[in-house]
Parts: C-alpha cells; sequence; structure tokens
C-alpha cells in the first residue's frame, strides 16, 4: 500500500460523552482557563509546561490570543458537559502530514477532571481523531523525564516508552531530558478497544468508582 499522507487537524468541535473539545476561543474559555491557571496549586501543574503561569489577566490574555491564531499547535479546550464548564486546555502539535505523525501536548487538566473518566475521554477523542478521521501512522507523547505523572498517564493510555532524549531541550532556562512515548497504528486498534471498553458507563458504579481498570482490559 502506497502512503499518501495524512491530513491536518481542523478547527473543529469533537464531541464525547463527558467532554467536548472545542477549538480555544478567547472569548468563550479565557475566564474558565485564567481561573484553573489562578488556582492554588496550580504553581506545579504549569512546571512541566512550555507557558509560564500567568501572573494576571493581562499575562493570559496574550497567551490564550496568541495560542488561539496558531496553527501548530492547535489548541482544544476541554469543557466538561456536566457542568459546560471549560476544566482544561490540550493540543495537537510537531503536526508533520507527509509523515503521519502527530503529538498531543501542552496539556492542563485542572483539578475538576483530571484523573477521571474526563481526562480520559479529552485523550481517547484526540487519538480516535488521529488515527480514525485524520490517518496518521504514530501519536507521540513527550514530556520531561523529571515528570513523573506524566509518564505515568502515557502508559496507563497505552503508550509505549521509546526512550529518552538526553538533553533534548531548554525549557524556562532549565536542561529537558525528554521521556519518549508513541503509539502507532497497528497498536491502535487493541488500544482503542480497550479505552471504549473502558468509558462505557458500565465499567462504572453509582458512585463513578471504576469496575475495572484500563490496564486490565487492555491485556484482554
Amino acid at each position: 500500500m502506497i502512503w499518501n499522507g495524512a491530513a491536518p487537524p481542523e478547527h473543529e468541535t469533537l464531541e464525547g460523552r463527558y467532554v467536548r473539545l472545542e477549538p480555544l476561543d478567547p472569548r468563550r474559555h479565557r475566564e474558565d482557563l485564567l481561573r484553573l491557571a489562578l488556582t492554588a496549586g496550580s504553581e506545579d501543574r504549569f512546571r512541566f509546561l512550555f507557558d509560564q503561569r500567568p501572573k494576571g489577566e493581562a499575562d493570559f490574555v496574550a497567551w490564550i490570543e496568541k495560542a488561539a491564531a496558531s496553527t501548530d499547535p492547535i489548541f482544544f479546550a476541554v469543557v466538561d458537559k456536566a457542568t459546560n464548564r471549560t476544566e482544561g486546555r490540550q493540543a495537537f502539535m510537531r503536526i508533520d502530514t507527509t509523515h503521519g505523525v502527530i503529538e498531543i501536548g501542552n496539556i492542563f487538566w485542572g483539578l475538576a477532571i483530571a484523573r477521571r473518566r474526563a481526562a480520559t475521554e479529552a485523550f481517547f477523542l484526540f487519538a480516535a481523531h488521529a488515527f480514525d478521521t485524520l490517518g496518521y501512522r504514530r501519536l507521540e507523547w513527550k514530556c520531561d523525564n523529571r515528570n513523573a505523572a506524566s509518564k505515568r498517564a502515557a502508559l496507563r493510555f497505552g503508550f509505549t516508552y521509546e526512550g529518552l532524549f538526553r538533553q533534548h531541550m531548554v525549557v524556562k532556562g532549565e536542561n529537558r531530558d525528554t521521556a519518549w512515548f508513541a503509539i502507532i497504528d497497528a497498536d491502535w486498534p487493541k488500544v482503542s478497544a480497550a479505552l471504549k471498553a473502558w468509558l462505557a458507563p458500565g465499567n462504572f458504579d453509582q458512585d463513578g468508582n471504576q469496575r475495572r481498570r484500563l490496564e486490565e482490559l487492555r491485556r484482554e
């Protein structure tokens, strides 16, 4: 089969059961995302992001207007459908349509959705869009090697660890050794099936507790 390239992601809304991913819009998403950025404890969540934690509204307005206009990375707001509030953001980045490689990054999931069904679905919507709709061959996840939470999340979602790129970048004046993870199209059917099974309403009890872990479902 001859490879003909992948399609670039567009500014379009991706609908899930628990979240909706909307193209980042300063008018619609600024207030909620600024609230998240200034919430106590958010300093730790900004530590490994490329952007600085804003000191106030003026800083944030400058960032969100620039981010909303960008085409690589292309940012989306994560809207919790239960409350209709924006509770995070994420981006497609390092978009290579020629070779079919795309990365999910610039992730900030607020405490209302982090480590919950909403965050897992936010990831799943991106991955499914990349592989099933746009035709990418490879989805990457990269993070500072010191970011243990990000590395755990990558493995939980079904990424394969591919190695450590030493002195890969300088971020905010500090060296970054980058941990490199990927899912390829051959992996995706099994990863996708496990994610769908985990996200199904029947996998949760009335209190929202999972019945089966994602890693367990992927081993089947």
